[in-house]
């Protein structure tokens, strides 16, 4: 579909992570544990292998109301009162990795370093430990708890200059946080921005001309993000297929006839992306995958098929997106929906980047894309914040 930037390097990666995904589906198969379980340990275990630390940045862990966050802190300059801070949520399928990773930890050590400023990483539990909405709980009593004013002056953070950031999962769970925030009527402090690194925001349409085109692009191939969804949402695999070809938003389900104009894509994206793709609408499907997993219409968890009295709420915003992501065209279409809001929208899109390249930037996993990308967003960040 496009150019790639360390196109073997991508290829050796993925090589990797799928003959790893098929030994872990393995013990699932033969029920010694959950294959999400192991395959995370060993993430972890070859992540302690890469740890990268620093002597100016000061990374303590802490508990916000009853959730683990990694606090990274510069050294205070002379005459500086206040600092500025974000509040970054890790991907990983909701269900993989971690603030500690040295993956995370490297890429809030560099912000915080880059920007001066306080990161706050959010250790949210995870699948199969815990299933929606318990990661979105876990994320909003967090920041809510950060935000507190006595809490910031702890971390002399200043109140007027916060931002909610993440990527992939972790950008759908800032999405989310985002908009109920928005909405909390009790709260005093409030993010100035939200950054999302292709975030994952909808669950409506699995056939977007994104998921066409890159449905068998490393690292994130269509099956695997519908196999996410279901892990998300607690459901049953045997679903996928329907999923696939959108049966759950067929014209005859109902409950999905008033999100529809929510997520047309043959309006919200430019041409460039649409290409020549037509969409899938299936007349007759199942409306059954919805009442059995209602989730995938709400909007905590799909923040794209939100209403726009909520969307003209949202703060500044900053959307990166791949052009050899499937989740693209969810970027591309909460980018759209904001502007149409009133909301100031920057979209930062590359050509030549694939999905979760940004933490990909230490050897061995080192690619041009993920500094590439790193840059563009603190950069944005830096200006903005």
């Amino acid at each position: 579909p496009g150019t790639v930037s360390d196109p073997w390097k991508l290829m050796l990666l993925d090589a990797t992570f799928r003959a790893v995904q098929q030994t872990c589906h393995l013990i699932h198969y033969l029920r010694l544990s959950h294959h999400l379980i192991v395959l995370n340990y060993l993430i972890c275990t070859f992540d302690k292998l890469k740890s990268v630390s620093s002597e100016d940045i000061n990374i303590t862990d802490a508990v916000f109301d009853g959730v683990e966050v990694r606090v990274f802190e510069p050294p205070a300059k002379r005459d500086e009162r206040l600092k500025r801070s974000v509040v970054y949520i890790h991907g990983g399928g909701w269900a993989l990795a971690s603030a500690r990773t040295s993956l995370y930890n490297n890429l809030c050590r560099i912000m915080a370093e880059s920007l001066n400023a306080v990161i706050v990483s959010v250790e949210y539990r995870l699948v199969p430990e815990v299933c929606f909405p318990e990661q979105f709980h876990d994320a909003l009593r967090a920041t809510k708890h950060f935000l507190q004013p006595d809490v910031l002056a702890e971390y002399s953070v200043d109140p007027s200059r916060i931002a909610i950031s993440g990527d992939s999962a972790g950008g759908n769970l800032a999405a989310a946080v985002c908009q109920q925030l928005s909405k909390d009527e009790q709260l005093t402090i409030r993010p100035k921005l939200q950054a999302l690194i292709y975030p994952v925001l909808q669950a409506f349409d699995f056939n977007t001309p994104s998921y066409q085109q890159n449905m068998n692009m490393p690292v994130l191939p269509r099956y695997v993000m519908i196999n996410y969804w279901i892990d998300y949402f607690n459901g049953n695999y045997d679903l996928a297929h329907s999923l696939l070809i959108n049966n759950h938003t067929a014209l005859d389900v109902g409950q999905a006839l008033s999100f529809r104009g929510r997520l047309n894509w043959t309006s919200l994206l430019p041409s460039s992306f649409k290409k020549n793709y037509k969409p899938v609408i299936q007349t007759t499907g199942k409306a059954e995958i919805i009442q059995e997993i209602p989730a995938l219409l709400d909007v905590r968890a799909v923040p794209l098929l939100a209403e726009n009295e909520t969307l003209q709420l949202q703060p500044k915003t900053y959307i990166l997106t791949c052009e050899n992501d499937v989740l693209r065209d969810d970027g591309v279409m909460y980018a759209k929906r904001l502007e149409n809001a009133g909301v100031e929208v920057t979209l930062d899109h590359f050509d030549d980047c694939f999905h979760g390249c940004m933490i990909f930037t230490i050897w061995p996993t080192d690619f041009s894309a993920g500094v590439q990308t790193r840059n563009s967003y603190i950069k944005w960040l830096d200006e903005n914040l």
